[in-house]
């Protein structure tokens, strides 16, 4: 028999683990024109793609660029910490930012936006508030739905940061799909499983 405190962290564990299920299903539901509006936009970009974030949205973030990178659209992961004191990768006009952000008030991340603006880039973001400065500012809001903004215990985000990823990799493919991007294409993933996949693959198109 377990004691008290062993069971009170096992329900604790299912609890956030069932809270972030029913954040996934959410964010499913959500997906719809404006999902469709934001995937257009980045299939259409002619410049670079930058995903912008903070804290554990900045490392949320730094994945959605890393899917954007390994499926066909070149993105640069922007941490809005380091950007907001002058580390702007170089952003032009005719670039394209994701920004995420729980709040959509991220201090650091609110007082890019007059750079951003500057630049004309169009923004597209993933919050939990519609009424915040970011979603006021942007062009496309894909919004995951209540339960990623109400995480249990409230100390650190769990549902929000995890429907936030799927949203981003949801759109990564979504991308990769409307420009027609195939597993051929994985030329650039020469290492590990994806790596020795590959081969097989180019030896059977060699071979046909």
């Amino acid at each position: 028999m377990l004691d008290r405190e062993k069971e009170r962290h096992i329900l604790l564990g299912r609890e956030l683990i069932r809270n972030e299920a029913r954040a996934l299903d959410e964010a499913a539901k959500s997906i719809g024109h404006d999902f469709v509006e934001a995937v257009e936009m980045i299939a259409a970009n002619p410049g670079r793609l930058y995903v912008c974030g903070l804290g554990k949205s900045g490392y949320i973030a730094g994945k959605v660029a890393s899917t954007f990178s390994s499926s066909g659209t070149a993105a640069v992961w922007l941490h809005a910490g380091e950007a907001v004191h002058g580390d702007l990768c170089g952003l032009s006009k005719g670039d394209l930012l994701l920004a995420v952000s729980h709040s959509g008030e991220t201090p650091e991340l609110v007082a890019l936006l007059p750079v951003f603006k500057s630049l004309e880039l169009q923004i597209i973001s993933i919050t939990d508030a519609v009424r915040s400065t970011l979603s006021l500012v942007s062009a496309v809001v894909l919004l995951p739905g209540p339960t990623a903004a109400a995480d249990p215990l409230g100390l650190t985000p769990t549902a929000s940061t995890a429907a936030a990823l799927a949203i981003g990799d949801a759109l990564a493919l979504a991308v990769a799909q409307h420009k027609g991007y195939s597993a051929e294409d994985f030329h650039h993933f020469p290492g590990g499983a994806l790596g020795k996949l590959m081969e097989s693959v180019y030896e059977r198109r060699n071979a046909a």
